[in-house]
């Protein structure tokens, strides 16, 4: 594969302690990273600064995804970047995955949301759940940005229950379907080529609640009677395409059927896979938000000193690193356990909650020691801060993963 990162070995067992601690990583955090996991944040970063940065703030004020940037997020093997190399794809660690998000939504939350989107969330399910055939045809088109996909789960009414969901598939006596339903908060969805459709396949008179019927299908979004429109009036993710799915008697073929898929369990394995990356990417949110503010303290003068030499400033850029660091310090032992497959969706629930909220938290002081310069698109924090609102609520809001992690405490469930 002609893709810039798909030249790192295989990540050994040991990393480097060659490093010293920074100001900014007093932990020493990068010495818990191999050589290669470095390098590939490195190349990552390189893009975010030269290619991402110059434009993510006009292209947030425009409510416009720099399009122009999706081959080049392609090359870089990004894309599914922690997925198979038979496939086409990178076949990194977990760790060097979460390091790309990173990476990304340092730049910005709508960059990460579309590698994310296009390889957890599309590509991941090709690859756990569907037919050799689909794995070959879909996933080397993916990896090269040669095809969009986006995830049909949410719907309008069935968000933090999307047991709940209306749309149905109606299998044809040719073993064709026919798919009725809606989703919404959809991302990629309005340029996507491929949708991977979660659709109830048992009577519309069943319990509304009842999972185990739903199935995953691949459906050509060219299809008569698939509807995409865009989503207007965003104040948060402005930088990303957010779409509405309607499917009207759309008719599938029986091999669009994801075949491993069953129940609600698998897309919410598909869930998983997002939301571990989300709790590193939004730690580039932070980073980017610390490092903003650290320099404009540094700078910026008020009676006649710069604030960062008064008192309030420094104690909030002090609790600012502290919390960076343990989550840091979180995503890169999650990212180690689910290398050695120790991993449980209850962790990710874990990190994916304590992540966002500190970034958010983050972003929030970042944009307040800037004073009302913080407010202006040439810098990042609130554009930040907005996005991370975003972050916040999807791939399962953070009151849902606080019941996740009350009912491990507790053994008791709070959703029935």
């Amino acid at each position: 594969m002609a893709t810039d990162l798909l030249f790192v070995s295989a990540i050994p067992a040991l990393p480097s302690v060659e490093l010293k601690a920074h100001a900014a990583d007093l932990f020493n955090i990068d010495a818990a990273l191999t050589e290669e996991e470095r390098s590939i944040r490195d190349t990552i970063r390189k893009f975010v600064d030269e290619r991402v940065l110059p434009i993510i703030g006009d292209c947030y004020v425009q409510g416009r995804f720099p399009d122009e940037l999706i081959g080049e997020m392609a090359e870089l093997g990004v894309l599914g970047a922690n997925l198979p190399e038979e496939y086409g794809c990178a076949g990194l660690s977990s760790v060097a995955y979460g390091l790309i998000m990173q990476e990304l939504e340092r730049g910005d939350s709508g960059i990460r949301s579309f590698a994310s989107v296009q390889g957890a969330l599309v590509m991941y399910p090709i690859f756990a759940f569907g037919s050799e055939a689909q794995k070959q045809h879909y996933l080397p088109k993916l990896a090269k940005a040669e095809m969009i996909g986006c995830f049909g789960l949410t719907e309008a009414d069935y968000g933090s229950n999307p047991s709940g969901m209306i749309t149905r598939a109606k299998q044809q006596a040719d073993g064709s379907w026919i798919i009725n339903g809606g989703k919404m908060w959809i991302t990629n969805g309005s340029k996507a080529h491929v949708a991977i459709i979660w659709a109830k396949t048992g009577d519309s008179t069943e319990d509304s609640n009842d999972d185990s019927s739903i199935r995953g299908f691949v459906v050509d979004t060219s299809l008569p009677g698939f509807h995409a429109k865009d989503q207007h009036g965003k104040l948060s993710l402005r930088a990303s395409h957010t779409s509405e799915l309607v499917l009207t008697d759309v008719h599938v073929p029986a091999d669009a059927l994801l075949p491993e898929s069953k129940g609600l369990k698998s897309p919410l394995m598909c869930l998983t896979q997002a939301r571990y990356g989300i709790s590193w990417g939004v730690l580039g949110a932070a980073m980017a938000c610390f490092e903003e503010a650290v320099s404009y303290a540094k700078t910026r003068v008020m009676f006649d000193k710069p604030i960062g030499g008064f008192q309030i400033q420094q104690v909030r850029l002090a609790d600012m690193l502290t919390e960076l660091t343990k989550a840091q310090l979180v995503s890169l032992h999650l990212g180690r356990l689910k290398d050695a497959g120790n991993f449980t969706p209850t962790q990710v629930s874990l990190a994916k909650r304590n992540n966002v909220n500190i970034a958010t938290d983050i972003a929030r002081e970042a944009r307040r020691l800037l004073g009302g310069n913080g407010i202006l698109a040439e810098y990042g924090a609130m554009r930040h801060m907005a996005n991370l609102e975003s972050v916040y609520t999807y791939e399962g809001t953070h009151d849902v993963h606080s019941l996740i992690l009350g009912q491990a405490i507790t053994g008791l469930s709070a959703f029935k």
